[in-house]
Formats: C-alpha cells, sequence, structure tokens
C-alpha cells in the first residue's frame, strides 16, 4: 500500500530532433503508474533521466507534440547539456 504522504510522481518525456524541429517538444508525460511505465521504458533504452521536479510542473501544462515555449529553452537547454555530458561518459 502506498502511503498516503508519498507525492505522486509526474514524468515528461522531450524529444528535439535537430533537424527537423524548430525547439524540445513533449513526446509523453504521465502520473503514477503511467510516470512509472514512462521511466521504465526510458531505462530499458538506455535513455538519460533528470528529476527536476519545478520543470515537470510547468512542462506538464504543454500538450503532446507541443513545443516548449521560447522562455524556457535555457532551463532545457540546460538539461539537454546534461543528457550530452552522460551520453559523452557512456561513450555514447
Amino acid at each position: 500500500m502506498k502511503n498516503s504522504n508519498e507525492k505522486r510522481k509526474d514524468v515528461i518525456a522531450l524529444k528535439y530532433n535537430t533537424e527537423s524541429d524548430v525547439a524540445p517538444k513533449v513526446i509523453a508525460k504521465g502520473k503514477g503508474l503511467i510516470a512509472d511505465e514512462i521511466i521504465s521504458k526510458a531505462k530499458d533504452f538506455g535513455v538519460p533521466i533528470q528529476e527536476d521536479p519545478s520543470l515537470v510542473e510547468v512542462l506538464s501544462k504543454l500538450e503532446i507534440n507541443q513545443s516548449i515555449p521560447e522562455d524556457l529553452y535555457s532551463v532545457v537547454a540546460e538539461l539537454f547539456a546534461f543528457i550530452y555530458r552522460a551520453d559523452k561518459q557512456m561513450g555514447k
């Protein structure tokens, strides 16, 4: 049984294709069990995971396939820099 004080997990998945996308976009989002499934799939495919509850809160207001707003570019750029560094350390 889940502790009632536990906060329900929210997840947002972003994708950015530099050749076809103007900005990163939301490709998946979910809460609770769906969030757990998204995280599980990300781990299965070696997708880096970064926890940032305040960013998730803002991004959760976007729809699937919606590009992130310009005012979030710098924050999301930091996230993608983290992923780039993680990939480099793993030899990808």
